[in-house]
């Protein structure tokens, strides 16, 4: 077999297991109703499981970069299967609360370990001019498997019940880590073994990672462009769709498939468009934010028909897509080195307002049994993100004049404009 087609071979082989990821990670939207009915539960107690979920996530990015140093992509996936494929069955057989949040930890563990490990294994079997256009197509393919948990999920939780679906997909899972165990950390065999970093260090490496105004910027990015869609399409969507515009549980499912047929389709075509033109990277971000804000102002004051909800919902998924060039950011700004600390900080963004957004909006749920003012929560971090982003992209121009005023080469070269000078104030 060529090493070309080897290499091929290799991702597809890898990205089955990021897919399941997606699966699993977005499988309690459409569940959402079943689950409150299941464990006796509220709004609040119901937006804990994404909430626990998401913040397993975040807070395992930078420990599993440090685990595929050490150990290797291969056997991080080969974990990362068997751990998500455990806390499904687990989530599937669960009759209380508590073991349910237990469950959904577990497989938020093992979700964790997916990404990171994935680009890993990228970088290892594929050249830098190929990177950029393999990770977005990555991306393509995970939202396949976020399509799988929309209409697809919904039928077999309809016909084949809870306890019967959720076993299904974990036992799956678990089983194809006996495939994953095929995969090759490099061309030539097992990844060279990291060495084992003291606290201190760690600490310092994450230090002037998170100094780097590349790499602020890229968190920054990911928090406000990931959170609303990620929000709507792992928990709240799909209640919001059925409660707040009277939608039939199928055509809320539709609306959710959707954001997840725009996610796939417009994945590869960001990627291509970033990777020719870099420069653009920002101003593509900037008319996103602006697109959705004013979209997502106008779905909370007047109802709208399915197709408009469809419309709406596309272009807030866009921000899944766009959410990578976060990572873009931080690679272009940061040392080799640090690449992989860097990633995994970016990624712990767009996690973290995730995760902050489920829980607010659980919580003002109980107390007003309002979306129109339970979604506002979501608004409000939105404009965190925005203001943020704002800062920091500020911050990172000047660093690059900076850098070209010295004579230094910069990954992007881009013009000087007058709204540049706020950033000395800033």
């Amino acid at each position: 077999m060529r090493a070309a087609t080897k290499a091929w071979v290799i991702w597809g082989t890898a990205v089955v297991v990021y897919m399941a990821a997606v699966f699993h990670r977005g499988s309690l939207a459409v569940a959402s109703l079943e689950a409150t009915e299941r464990f006796g539960v509220g709004p609040a107690a119901l937006g804990t499981f994404t909430v626990l979920q998401l913040l397993v996530y975040a807070v395992m990015q930078v420990p599993t970069g440090l685990l595929v140093d050490r150990f290797g992509p291969r056997k991080v996936l080969v974990t990362a299967a068997l751990l998500m494929g455990t806390g499904q069955v687990l989530f599937a057989v669960a009759t209380s609360y508590p073991l349910a949040l237990v469950a959904r930890a577990v497989l938020g563990s093992g979700d964790a370990m997916t990404f990171i490990s994935l680009l890993r294994l990228t970088s290892a079997h594929f050249s830098a001019r190929q990177y950029s256009l393999v990770v977005s197509f990555t991306a393509a393919l995970g939202g396949l498997g976020n399509l799988a948990a929309t209409v697809p999920l919904t039928l077999l939780l309809h016909d084949a019940g809870w306890t019967t679906t959720f076993l299904i997909a974990g036992l799956a899972t678990a089983g194809y880590a006996l495939v994953a165990s095929r995969l090759k950390d490099t061309p030539d065999g097992p990844a060279p073994r990291g060495e084992v970093m003291n606290i201190r260090a760690v600490a310092r490496n994450v230090r002037d990672t998170w100094r780097t105004p590349g790499t602020r910027l890229g968190f920054w990015v990911h928090f406000a462009t990931m959170q609303l869609p990620a929000v709507l399409a792992l928990l709240w969507g799909f209640p919001y769709l059925v409660a707040a515009h009277g939608l039939s549980e199928r055509a809320a499912s539709s609306v959710l498939g959707v954001m997840v047929i725009v996610t796939i389709t417009s994945g590869p075509l960001i990627g291509a468009v970033i990777g020719r033109r870099p420069e653009l990277r920002m101003l593509l971000i900037a008319g996103y934010l602006v697109a959705a804000v004013g979209l997502w102002a106008v779905l909370l004051i007047s109802p709208m028909p399915p197709v408009l909800l469809g419309f709406v919902f596309g272009v807030i998924a866009l921000g899944l897509p766009l959410s990578a060039i976060g990572f873009s950011i931080a690679r272009d700004y940061n040392p080799l080195t640090r690449v992989g600390t860097a990633s995994g900080v970016v990624n712990v963004g767009g996690f973290l307002a995730a995760t902050l957004a489920a829980l607010g909006i659980g919580l003002v749920l109980d107390i007003t049994n309002s979306f129109t003012y339970a979604l506002l929560v979501s608004g409000a971090l939105m404009a965190l993100g925005i203001w943020r982003t704002a800062i920091w992209w500020l911050r990172a121009r000047a660093e690059v004049f900076a850098a070209q005023a010295r004579g230094e080469d910069v990954p992007v070269r881009i013009r000087q404009r007058r709204w540049d000078s706020v950033a000395l104030s800033a």
